[in-house]
């Protein structure tokens, strides 16, 4: 279980943005749907650690997360969180294998990749340089670095954002069965795949920015 309580968090030049407090149960499926800047990103980046709360605290089962050291949360993150990132965060000169293999660093076992590759439909680029892959493909890489870690918790950022509905909402469905019996916080801009999810989750109804102090940011 992941629990968000009170959290807020400052940026650079004064603005803010702060939360409704929020709990994510194992098991289930969830996706936060909203404008661009009503918080989406940072609060996942704050669920994984990636992001410290400005105020306020993330507790995955029992264990207060958002107060351990950096070193502690990124091993934390490496051991149990599959994240898929907007922006791919691949290596382009690499090869598709080469960008999941470099996970062995963090002493993760990607043995099974071939078959997660296979599901996405890109067993046939494994070799292939990411730059020369198309942004869907990307895509689909990123979604298979995070799998292949069988991580507790997946957190994804726009996981289909460059594919069209029909292959984006095929994708979706994969990431939430290989999700089944973790937990999945993801969010997307189509409002058409939140049928998917066990919890749809408007940003609106827990998100705000402190107006004194700025618009809020994403």
């Amino acid at each position: 279980m992941i629990e968000a309580i009170g959290l807020r968090k400052r940026f650079e030049g004064g603005s803010a943005i702060y939360y409704k407090d929020i709990c994510f149960e194992t098991g289930k499926s969830y996706v936060l749907l909203g404008a661009s800047g009503c918080g989406k990103s940072t609060l996942l980046n704050m669920i994984s650690g990636i992001l410290t709360p400005s105020e306020g605290k993330v507790v995955i089962d029992g264990v207060e997360m958002s107060g351990q050291t950096q070193p502690k949360k990124d091993a934390f993150r490496v051991a149990h969180i599959g994240c898929v990132f907007q922006d791919f965060k691949l290596i382009e000169e690499m090869s598709v294998a080469d960008n999941i293999d470099i996970l062995r660093l963090e002493h993760v076992d990607t043995a099974g990749i071939d078959a997660i590759l296979n599901t996405l439909g890109i067993l046939k680029l494994k070799k292939r340089r990411v730059a020369k892959l198309s942004g869907g493909e990307k895509q689909r890489v990123a979604i298979a670095r995070a799998l292949v870690k069988h991580p507790d918790i997946i957190i994804a950022d726009e996981p289909t954002g460059s594919l069209n509905y029909a292959i984006g909402r095929r994708i979706m469905e994969e990431l939430i069965d290989a999700a089944k019996g973790k937990t999945l916080i993801c969010v997307t801009h189509d409002d058409r795949l939140a049928e998917l999810f066990d919890v749809v989750i408007d940003m609106n109804d827990i998100a705000a920015g402190i107006e004194e102090e700025g618009e809020a940011h994403a």
